[in-house]
């Protein structure tokens, strides 16, 4: 589970309750179905509007990354890939074969493998895995990019909301007791749409990018250091080679020497 996604939510909702009751205001006074319906629906529509239904709903099935975004271990996978390493040259190529069977969970790693073990040379093997990782890639920047559209459209259609609202009150001039609601539904419906983007739709996109980015570094590395293996690179090369790609990173170095025991 990811405790800074949780956290955030808490402490930006909790400080704008906060400080929403230190200036007086009552929680009550910002619940507002009406705006709600308002702002949320049109926001909705206008993201269905925006892209194809599987768009939407390969975005829906990857929200779940937001809390549980399975962050891979960029670590251990040069350790496995220096491990890979030692057994080719000591046994051939064809000594990878079982491992095809153990990345089962992992579709990229095993179609990796498996072209290794089928003798694909290795311009064959960059080219298709090259593919397979754009499409990876521009399936999660699609994900990222419907909730920025929604982040993009929430504030618009919270304005939408609010000049409905003075409408309403506009309309109501001559009757006080309506003046009330139509105003909290106009000022409420902004702050909705403010939410929506701010606090949720806005930050989502920004950490799904920083996962997509991250899950994409670790498929490099098995694309890098797989095409080593093929070139018979020592264990140890490969291990200095691929901590480059993670530098940027801020990890601790892997134990390359453990691994190529």
């Amino acid at each position: 589970m990811d405790l800074a996604t949780i956290l955030g939510i808490i402490i930006a909702f909790g400080s704008l309750l906060g400080g929403n009751i230190l200036e007086g205001g009552h929680i009550s006074s910002l619940i507002q179905p009406t705006a709600f319906l308002i702002v949320g629906g049109g926001t909705l529509g206008a993201v269905f509007v925006s892209f194809p239904m599987r768009d939407l709903i390969n975005a829906l099935k990857n929200a779940k990354s937001l809390f549980f975004h399975g962050d891979p271990d960029l670590q251990k996978i040069i350790q496995d890939l220096a491990s890979y390493s030692d057994m080719a040259r000591r046994n051939g190529l064809l000594a990878l074969q079982p491992l095809i069977n153990e990345s089962a969970g992992d579709p990229f790693k095993t179609k990796a493998l498996q072209l290794v073990v089928d003798g694909a040379d290795p311009q064959q093997f960059k080219d298709f895995m090259e593919i397979e990782l754009m499409a990876f890639e521009a399936s999660g920047k699609g994900v990222a990019e419907v909730f920025e559209a929604g982040g993009g459209f929430s504030p618009t259609v919270g304005i939408i909301g609010a000049v409905f609202g003075l409408i309403h009150v506009m309309g109501n001039l001559n009757d006080p007791s309506k003046l009330g609601p139509g105003i909290a539904v106009a000022f409420v419906a902004t702050i909705y749409g403010l939410v929506i983007a701010n606090i949720f739709c806005l930050p989502a996109a920004t950490k799904l990018k920083k996962n997509l980015k991250r899950k994409v570094l670790a498929k490099t590395l098995i694309i890098e250091g797989l095409l080593d293996i093929q070139s018979g690179m020592n264990p140890r090369l490969i291990v200095m080679k691929l901590e480059g790609f993670i530098a940027a990173e801020g990890g601790g170095k892997p134990k390359g020497e453990e691994a190529t025991k």
